[in-house]
Formats: C-alpha cells, sequence, structure tokens
C-alpha cells in the first residue's frame, strides 16, 4: 500500500512538472520580443518572435530598451530635411544620416522663415536653399521667425494683378504687382504699360495675345494647383469644372473661394485646391498617384500608412514611427 502511495505521488509529480514546462513553451511563444524587422518588412516592431526576419536581430524586451532600434533624427543633407524621432536602421536604410539627438538640438535642422517668389514657408536653411535653387530665385532665409503665421504675412506684397504692355508690335501681359509694373515704364523696349489690379492677363477684355490653357503648375512656397494661361502666367486654382469659364480666367479668385476650399482634395482629378498638411501639389507619377483631368499636377496626399491603417500627415506616425510609409 505504502509503495503504491510512493508511485502515485511520483507520477502526479512528473505530470505537474510536464504541464509546468509545456505552459513555459507556451508562454515563451506567444511573448513579444523586439523584432529590428518583420518578415512583413516593418522595422522594429514589438511582435512574436515567430514573426521576426531571423536575419535580423532580435532581443527578448521592448523595442525602446534596445541599442538597435534607439530612436533619433534621420537627416537628409542634400534636400534639407529632418524626420524624427525614427530608429537608426530605419534611417540608414531610407539613405539617410542619423543623429541621436533630437530635431531641436540638431543645428542642421533649425528652422526659420523662407520666402521664395510670392510664397513664404518655415524650412531649414538647406532646405530654403534648395527650393530657391529648383526655381531659380535668390535665397531668403530669416532665422529669427520660426512662426508660421509671421513667416506668412512675410509673404506676397502688393495685390497682383494683370499689367499690359507693348512690346515689339505686341500687346501682352505679365502678372505683377502694382510695384512691378509700375518699375516696366522706365524700360524703353516697353511702351503703353497699365495695371489692372485683381485682374488676370487671360482675361479677354485686355485684348493681349494670353488666354486660357489647360497646363498647370506648383508654384514654390505655395500648396495648391495653379492653371497657367498662354504666356505663362498663374491664374487661378485648378478647377476642371470651370475650364471654360470666362470669368474664372477673368478676374483672380482667392483660395477661400475656389473649389472646394474645406476639403483636402487629396488624388482629386478636377480640383487643385490642397489644403496643407493633409495634401500638397506634386508632379503626378502614372502608377503612384491620380492622373488629374489636364495638366501635370495634383494634390499629392501627405498622409502614411502604419500596420494598414491610414493616418494624417501631422499625426505621430506619420513619417516619424518605424515601420510607416507613405501613401501615394
Amino acid at each position: 500500500m505504502k509503495k503504491r502511495i510512493i508511485s502515485l505521488i511520483f507520477l502526479t509529480s512528473i505530470l505537474v512538472l510536464t504541464l509546468i514546462l509545456f505552459s513555459m513553451s507556451f508562454v515563451s511563444a506567444e511573448s513579444n520580443v523586439c523584432c529590428e524587422k518583420l518578415k512583413t518588412g516593418q522595422f522594429c516592431q514589438n511582435a512574436p518572435i515567430v514573426e521576426c526576419d531571423t536575419s535580423f536581430e532580435t532581443a527578448p524586451t521592448s523595442c525602446e530598451s534596445t541599442n538597435f532600434c534607439s530612436v533619433g533624427t534621420c537627416i537628409d543633407s542634400q534636400e534639407g530635411l529632418c524626420e524624427g524621432p525614427i530608429s537608426k536602421n530605419v534611417c540608414n536604410n531610407g539613405g539617410g544620416v542619423w543623429d541621436p539627438r533630437a530635431a531641436t538640438e540638431v543645428p542642421q535642422c533649425n528652422e526659420g522663415c523662407c520666402i521664395v517668389g510670392d510664397g513664404a514657408f518655415i524650412a531649414t536653411q538647406t532646405r530654403c536653399k534648395k527650393m530657391a535653387s529648383d526655381y531659380g530665385t535668390q535665397t531668403n532665409f530669416n532665422p529669427s521667425i520660426t512662426s508660421e503665421v509671421q513667416c506668412s504675412a512675410n509673404a506676397g506684397g502688393d495685390i497682383k494683378g494683370a499689367c499690359t504692355f507693348e512690346k515689339e508690335s505686341a500687346k501682352t501681359c505679365k502678372l505683377l504687382t502694382k510695384t512691378e509694373c509700375n518699375s516696366m515704364k522706365g524700360d524703353s523696349q516697353n511702351s503703353n504699360v497699365d495695371f489692372f489690379e485683381g485682374i488676370l492677363c487671360s482675361d479677354e477684355t485686355l485684348g493681349t495675345n494670353c488666354g486660357p490653357t489647360e497646363e498647370t503648375t506648383c508654384v514654390p512656397g505655395q500648396d495648391e494647383v495653379y492653371f497657367v494661361d498662354s504666356c505663362g502666367n498663374l491664374a487661378n486654382v485648378y478647377d476642371f469644372n470651370k475650364i471654360k469659364d470666362k470669368d474664372y480666367w477673368s478676374k483672380i479668385v482667392s483660395k477661400e473661394d475656389s473649389c472646394n476650399a474645406i476639403g483636402n482634395n487629396a488624388n482629386s482629378l478636377s480640383c487643385g485646391n490642397c489644403n496643407y498638411p493633409l495634401s500638397t501639389c506634386l508632379a503626378y507619377k502614372r502608377g503612384e498617384t491620380s492622373v488629374p483631368n489636364v495638366g501635370n499636377y495634383i494634390c499629392k496626399d501627405l498622409g502614411c500608412t502604419f500596420n494598414g491603417v491610414k493616418y494624417q500627415s501631422g499625426e505621430s506616425w506619420c513619417g516619424l514611427a518605424p515601420g510607416t510609409s507613405n501613401i501615394t
């Protein structure tokens, strides 16, 4: 009897030990680790080890506690852009230069007011030089202005309008400020210079050689897609539904009074009234962005995807969290 009890106790102990080991194995398999890269391609994710790409590092802790997934600032020295917080590996894989400091502590990432053409926006000095070079203008960068509102107040100048003049026996036009137009009167090559405030050069009542087209363009420092007239002057915000509207090609219409002013108009085929930071003007890329009804530019969606979920630009996931990808 005593031997039977001992045997029963022994068998029970073995069974309990087996259950404990099985339970530990199950918990170990299900517990999250830090994967430097998932099999699905995302970087620095806390996930079960079976989801990790075995050619990259893993650690039995959260990614925030690892060296290979520590976050800092990613610098694109050519474009003058800084992103962060972002992991070192994500930055390096994207061709950037990683700095362990926050963007506010990195001198190259210091921002100021950049004035390019008629637009003004907050950017790094390198970014400002790049934009000015792209559009063939001089760099105008003020590091003492870091407020978007204060910076925008420095844009523009005089109200624009149609500046008509005769040159080489032809009556033509430029969209200028009144000050710029008056300065043309001192040029002996121009005659009969007149300024029409708030009027577009494509206004047929002016009798110039400038007229409507189906061409569009982006403007440095501004986010909207604009129509362009046959003389290369800017017209109003691209609105396909008004392409044949004479009034729309005659008077300057504000952004607020243009098509779908309260929407972001991302990937819209007919409206170029982009609204930053949700969307901005960009040349369309066949297969990557929508193709506008006319012209070569569209409001690009500035949102992003993270784990299959769409987020708006400016949310913490967009451009900052490891594993995100831009929406095109």
